[in-house]
């Protein structure tokens, strides 16, 4: 990072923020599922279609979004779908009931949909080749950073000012979107493809001519959504539930777990600079299989604990490769968009993960650990054979042919 100048570090800041805020705004949510059933006397199964919603309306955002920022720049993109998802984040705070919330969940989705694509591609275009992996690992960890975050302002915050107001400091990103405007330029390999007339190329023909890679990378992201989402979003609702811990006890251990998601995204995203971003993914994802029964199954908050912090640093070990890996597979020209919509399409595919879980859970009398177990092991797997099917990337050059 010493080598880096004053533009790459905002620029690296500010993308890396954007996607922790994003996923703070995201997060907040699963914390509290059962409050927000609670006061609107309806089920954690049917609240936490919420989540769904939002996973399945984020490919619209990418797509739009990210069509957009390969026309008029990745900078101006990302400042409007700051301010949207922060307005559609506050406005989650003042819903009346159910049906409202999941209309302003909708928006919100569509909103934070955007922000992967531009903010990643933006990093990856402007960072040097040689600092790809650790960028790329960094980049990843600001979703486990904004996990954090919400954890601790859950354990804080939840019990003066409820969930109405952890939704309404999801208004406070909008300070970022001033940061961008000051501090952050456009991507230089944007701006040459502008010069040289080569940026905004026909996306449809893009996409046919990449067809295999699209399909390739559709399936692999599903694989990592179900991996993550079904490892995330459920686990606090998994230990208030079913083991009946108190709020800080939750809190304690997310935070756990999330320090150890952003330690593996770092981790493995320097060593896929080393190894390769394909033997990187599968080894961290196969690494987690011992993991499980810890994980799922442990009775006690050490062990539990422990299995969270095992569990999050390999899965988000496997993320941490992806930002990279994605932007060096996609062509010039779409970057902004191709990367950000595979990645919303797997998002897609896995929408459902928590109301299935729940589901299951549900159909067991409330036991949440064979839903986790299944979801996690085999997805593991299915991320391990697809990643080595790939091609490798490391050393591909960012700028246009």
């Amino acid at each position: 990072m010493t080598s880096w100048t004053p533009v790459q570090r905002h620029t690296v800041i500010a993308c890396f923020l954007s996607w922790m805020l994003d996923a703070f705004d995201f997060f907040v949510l699963v914390f509290i599922l059962s409050d927000i059933a609670d006061d609107f006397g309806d089920s954690v199964e049917r609240v936490s279609l919420a989540i769904m919603l939002t996973l399945a309306v984020r490919p619209i955002g990418a797509l739009l979004f990210g069509r957009a920022a390969e026309k008029f720049g990745r900078r101006p993109l990302l400042m409007i779908n700051i301010v949207m998802f922060s307005v559609f984040e506050l406005a989650s705070g003042f819903v009346p009931g159910l049906i409202s919330l999941l209309v302003v969940r909708v928006f919100y989705g569509i909103a934070m949909g955007g922000i992967w694509g531009i903010a990643s591609s933006l990093a990856m275009e402007t960072v040097p080749r040689a600092s790809r992996g650790f960028v790329s690992g960094l980049f990843q960890a600001g979703y486990p950073a904004g996990y954090l975050v919400a954890s601790v302002v859950y354990g804080l915050l939840f019990s003066l000012i409820g969930w109405r107001g952890l939704f309404m400091l999801g208004v406070l990103p909008l300070l970022l979107a001033v940061y961008v405007y000051f501090f952050v330029p456009e991507s230089p390999v944007w701006e040459k493809a502008r010069q040289a007339n080569e940026a905004n190329p026909a996306l449809w023909p893009l996409i046919r001519r990449h067809a295999r890679f699209v399909a390739y990378a559709v399936v692999l992201m599903a694989a990592f959504n179900f991996f993550s989402h079904g490892t995330q979003d459920i686990y606090p609702t998994f230990l208030k539930e079913q083991h009946g811990f108190a709020p800080h006890t939750v809190s304690f251990i997310a935070i756990c777990y999330n320090i150890a998601a952003i330690l593996g995204g770092l981790s493995f995203g320097m060593l896929s600079q080393r190894i390769g971003r394909r033997r990187a993914i599968a080894l961290a994802a196969l690494l987690s299989l011992p993991v499980i029964p810890l994980w799922a199954y442990a009775g006690s908050v050490l062990w539990l604990t422990i299995g969270a912090f095992a569990m999050q640093f390999m899965v988000q070990g496997a993320w941490g490769v992806v930002p990279a890996y994605l932007n060096e597979s996609s062509p010039p020209g779409s970057r902004a968009v191709l990367p950000g919509f595979v990645y919303q399409l797997g998002n897609f595919v896995a929408a459902s993960n928590a109301t299935l879980q729940a589901a299951i859970a549900s159909l067991d009398h409330g036991n949440y650990s064979l839903a986790l177990a299944v979801v996690a092991a085999t997805v593991a797997v299915v991320i391990a054979v697809v990643a080595m099917l790939g091609r490798e990337t490391r050393d591909t050059e960012m700028a246009h042919a």
